[in-house]
């Protein structure tokens, strides 16, 4: 038997057998999150997220799950709300930094390179917890970039990828219908299809968030209006 086995469940430390509970609890949290898709598109990188609020009187526009981070570049989250808009407002302050002190943009890869290491801060010291948030990040630099960061730190580049509840269903049809050189338009309304899918039909235009990059342009965040045009 493994001598104190709740001490493992209390703070960030390896069990005997090589698990983080509290950074699979984090995990846990970011699975039921809202939905989070971005796709590489032909002329930039595309994002569509689930605002996965169910209370009535809620006032929808005040809740964002994309994200605009510097002129090229952009981002969604699904997790815990309250991590995901700290975390992206430190992504935010370290691409103005550097922007800045050097006076040239961060390349997207540098960007979620440091936002995984401000996320593996959290996974060091007892008494602090896991960020419950996963983190999409793309844009446009020297090529079109698209990331993953998840609550463990882990760093991955995709074409296509989603993150938060419904993430198989997601994949699977990311798989089956995103084509390599998808227009803009084209991978928005899938992002949105998937999203419909996983909501079981119940997907309402004012429960999305909605972003994207073009080549020769900036990152933009729809409006609401704007959304509405997809639905």
């Amino acid at each position: 038997m493994y001598p104190n086995i709740q001490a493992y469940d209390r703070g960030v430390m390896f069990n005997p057998d090589g698990r983080l509970f509290q950074v699979e609890y984090a995990k846990e949290a970011v699975r039921r999150g809202g939905a989070a898709i971005g796709m590489v598109t032909k002329s930039g990188v595309a994002f569509v997220a689930h605002k996965n609020v169910d209370e009535p009187m809620a006032v929808l526009s005040s809740m964002q799950k994309v994200f605009r981070i510097d002129a090229h570049i952009g981002g969604a989250y699904s997790g815990i709300v309250a991590d995901g808009l700290h975390v992206i407002d430190e992504t935010r302050s370290a691409a103005q930094s550097h922007r800045m002190v050097f006076d040239e943009v961060k390349s997207v890869e540098a960007i979620a390179k440091g936002l995984s290491s401000y996320i593996l801060q959290a996974t060091f010291y007892g008494g602090v917890r896991p960020y419950g948030v996963s983190l999409l990040v793309g844009g446009i630099d020297t090529e079109k970039r698209l990331f993953e960061v998840g609550p463990d730190a882990a760093l991955l580049g995709y074409k296509a990828d989603a993150i938060g509840a419904g993430k198989k269903i997601a994949t699977d049809m990311l798989v089956k219908e995103y084509k390599d050189g998808m227009a803009t338009d084209d991978a928005l309304k899938l992002g949105i299809k998937i999203i419909n899918k996983i909501t079981e039909g119940k997907l309402a235009s004012d429960h999305v968030d909605i972003g994207y990059i073009e080549e020769g342009k900036e990152f933009v965040v729809l409006s609401e209006q704007e959304i509405a045009k997809y639905f």
